[in-house]
């Protein structure tokens, strides 16, 4: 019972356990935009969760695994070049991901990639330099990490990444690597989660981390102040199908750590159906709270509206971007 709450828990991504209670401690369940509006303190919630929270260790393939349980999902390739790591996760995970990664294997951290710009993908950069990372990122994750960056729908103020944080190397369309035997291909999406999203390719391994492009069983967040929009996520899903056999082995962003094509498909599939359903009713002149009120995610959100986004949150997120 102990291993399935924590793995359930550790599901939620963005340390949810703190959500929980932050929203009871405001006087009942709170919507997730409610949340994050009574409780200006959330990110300071949920770097607190994160300085105890587990590390899992899932094998990939080959010389490739997950840590879980910091933040975003954290891919580590590993090997006689020393390891790569895609995305920091939380700063305060310091000891129990130094743990998880002397259990991976005992070579020295090298490189570091962060997929995107956000605080729970980018919130270890800085002791992961100190420690021997050099830092690559596409140039918008150069740009959001060293100015003061703002997400409306967190009401949060991010303040600049220190210097040793922001990434060094970054690359407009797409950079390779060769490291540990393994071919890294380096890809932006374009506008998608945010403006500044990635995903990274393990040619021989045939895996591929998706980062917030895909939140596997779960409605992602789109943060329109940095870029994203609904259009883009589903646009990346379709780049990331047409990479992907039945074969490939995804990582995701949040959610379940190792996914699929097939589980893409569905991904993909339930943004466009609430992308379309949306845009229909907004077409017919339907304000915001009349659209939520038409439950628009219905069919979907058995499977996708039982964590972080709610359905009313992402109905929200897509209107705004349709």
């Amino acid at each position: 019972m102990e291993h399935r709450t924590q793995k359930t828990m550790s599901r939620r991504g963005f340390c949810l356990c703190c959500l929980g209670g932050a929203a009871m401690a405001a006087g009942g369940w709170l919507t997730p935009r409610q949340a994050f509006a009574e409780a200006r303190g959330i990110v300071s919630l949920i770097k607190d969760s994160a300085a105890t929270s587990p590390i899992v260790i899932h094998k990939v393939r080959g010389n490739i695994s997950v840590l879980e349980g910091s933040g975003g999902n954290i891919a580590v390739l590993t090997g006689k070049d020393g390891k790569l790591l895609i995305d920091a996760g939380i700063g305060v995970s310091r000891p129990q991901l130094t743990k998880a990664l002397a259990t991976v294997g005992d070579a020295p951290i090298t490189h570091l990639v962060n997929s995107h710009w956000h605080f729970d993908h980018t919130d270890g950069n800085t002791w992961l330099n100190e420690s021997g990372a050099r830092i690559i990122a596409h140039e918008n994750t150069r740009k959001h990490l060293a100015e003061l960056q703002r997400v409306e729908d967190w009401d949060y103020n991010f303040p600049p990444m220190p210097e040793g944080g922001v990434p060094t190397e970054v690359f407009a369309t797409e950079r390779t690597l060769k490291l540990n035997g393994a071919s890294i291909l380096l890809k932006y999406y374009g506008r998608a989660h945010t403006d500044s999203d990635i995903c990274t390719i393990f040619g021989e391994a045939d895996v591929i981390h998706a980062a917030d492009t895909f939140w596997s069983d779960i409605y992602p967040f789109i943060d329109y102040s940095t870029g994203g929009n609904i259009d883009g996520m589903i646009a990346a899903s379709d780049a990331n199908l047409a990479l992907a056999t039945k074969d490939t082995i995804i990582i995701t962003g949040h959610g379940r750590p190792v996914s699929n094509r097939a589980e893409l498909q569905d991904w993909r599939d339930m943004l466009v159906a609430i992308r379309d359903a949306v845009a229909r009713l907004k077409k017919k002149g339907m304000s915001r709270d009349e659209v939520v009120a038409a439950k628009p995610t219905a069919a979907y959100d058995d499977r996708y509206g039982q964590f972080l986004i709610d359905p009313s949150f992402f109905t929200r997120l897509v209107y705004h971007g349709v």
